[in-house]
């Protein structure tokens, strides 16, 4: 009796090792099939961006709304791929669906942000009052455009700084978009030395303005009196360039007024005190 117990308890622990073993061999397979699709899945996602890039490229659509539907695109069928991985291992996708519910109710009060930075990219992308390429200043951020993603956008600053701002603040607060125009006005202020000949220096000013063909003649440039400083007199000058010209002419006409009026010997002033000493008893 005890020798036929033995030999049903063997039995058992054989069944069950070879049931345990076809279990993990069956488990081994699906999960080596899993990686296999899932570099697949990544190489025909990363292929199929690529051809929507070409195709979109060709009918000359905008770049921000290139840049949007790629990255939409990598999501959309980054989830397809992993619901496709969770079928292939065997999990019940009504379970899996109900975790998610269950999930994204938790999920959603933490990724309210996240949301809001979603719904700012769709609205960026609808009234677009930025596209690629061009100059902004937002956020306490400034720099040019570089992508446009769903849920932030990348800049990059004039030091070569990648920064990485999120839709929500962008699509609900104030942009200066330095790029919107054709055109840009420039100010700016000269201090010359008290008893310069200010019809002499406005001249002379007139003069360089005028050498220069970058600077645009409608509007007509502007020079002034603007303030009697305590060490110097002010002048005004406004005019307007092409926007993709304003640096290159704002740092040029800096250079030329330096130059120019020391050759004609206008002195531009530093800030000093006079003091004035009582005599002695």
């Amino acid at each position: 009796m005890d020798s036929l117990k033995a030999i049903e308890n063997i039995s058992w622990w054989e069944n069950t090792l070879h049931s345990l073993r076809d279990d993990v061999i069956n488990f081994g397979e699906k999960l080596l099939l899993c990686i296999i699709i899932y570099f697949i899945g990544r190489k025909l996602i990363k292929y199929t961006k690529v051809l929507v890039n070409k195709l979109l490229s060709k009918k000359e659509f905008d770049p921000s709304v290139v840049s949007f539907l790629k990255s939409l695109i990598d999501i959309v069928l980054t989830a397809a791929l992993l619901i496709t991985i969770v079928n292939i291992l065997g999990i019940n996708n009504s379970s899996f669906v109900a975790i998610l519910a269950s999930a994204g109710v938790a999920l959603g009060m933490a990724m309210s942000g996240t949301l809001q930075n979603f719904a700012g990219g769709v609205m960026i992308l609808i009234f677009r009052p930025y596209r690629i390429g061009d100059y902004i200043q937002a956020q306490g951020q400034e720099g040019t455009i570089k992508e446009i993603h769903i849920f932030n956008t990348e800049i990059i600053t004039a030091d070569n700084k990648t920064v990485f701002v999120p839709n929500g603040g962008l699509s609900t607060n104030v942009i200066i978009n330095y790029n919107n125009q054709q055109t840009r006005r420039i100010d700016l202020v000269v201090g010359v030395e008290y008893g310069t000949d200010y019809e002499f220096a406005k001249s002379t000013i007139k003069d360089i303005i005028q050498s220069d063909g970058r600077i645009l003649s409608d509007p007509a440039p502007f020079i002034a009196l603007k303030t009697l400083n305590e060490s110097s007199v002010d002048i005004l000058i406004r005019l307007w360039v092409k926007t993709s010209e304003y640096w290159d002419v704002y740092f040029n006409l800096n250079e030329q007024i330096y130059k120019i009026f020391g050759k004609k010997g206008i002195g531009i002033p530093f800030p000093q005190m006079t003091v004035h000493l009582a005599g002695k008893d």
